[in-house]
């Protein structure tokens, strides 16, 4: 499954880099997401396990997403139930306004059964993301609940 998304969004590109990097507060505002590990960060790299729960289907992966901050950060795989799975975000500022954020991710999973079980779920988790986040930081700068 390939997935594809841009927007240009109200937001800087700091503001909406900085919840996409940080994994540990999904939980907080994406429904399929159980649970959020950081099990490494620093200004190079962030490393999280992500534990999926939706509707029966349960799974984790752990990724490793090398990033420089507030432009770019990779999505690679290191443990979890997919044969491929790679991606990026990146943002653009655009004027004192805004910025242009896209997602890509490319991923397969390994077994054919968790495939057919976990792959609508996570199609439609992975293809609405963009929008979560951005939704999010309009919750965040209206004065919304912080996690």
């Amino acid at each position: 499954m390939k997935v594809q998304r841009s927007a240009l969004v109200t937001h800087s590109a700091e503001r909406l880099f900085a919840l996409i990097e940080a994994a540990e507060d999904y939980p907080a505002f994406l429904p399929w997401c159980a649970s959020a590990t950081i099990l490494e960060r620093d200004a190079g790299v962030v490393r999280a396990r992500i534990e999926v729960a939706w509707r029966g289907v349960r799974f984790s992966f752990v990724t490793r997403n090398p990033k420089r901050a507030p432009h770019w950060m990779a999505i690679t795989l290191e443990e979890g139930p997919f044969r491929h799975f790679a991606g990026e975000w990146n943002l653009t500022p655009l004027a004192d306004w805004g910025c242009r954020v896209a997602f890509t991710l490319d991923y397969e999973f390994d077994a054919a059964l968790l495939a057919t079980l976990a792959a609508p779920v996570f199609d439609k988790a992975t293809s609405t993301l963009v929008d979560a986040f951005v939704r999010r930081a309009d919750t965040l700068a209206l004065g919304g609940p912080t996690p």
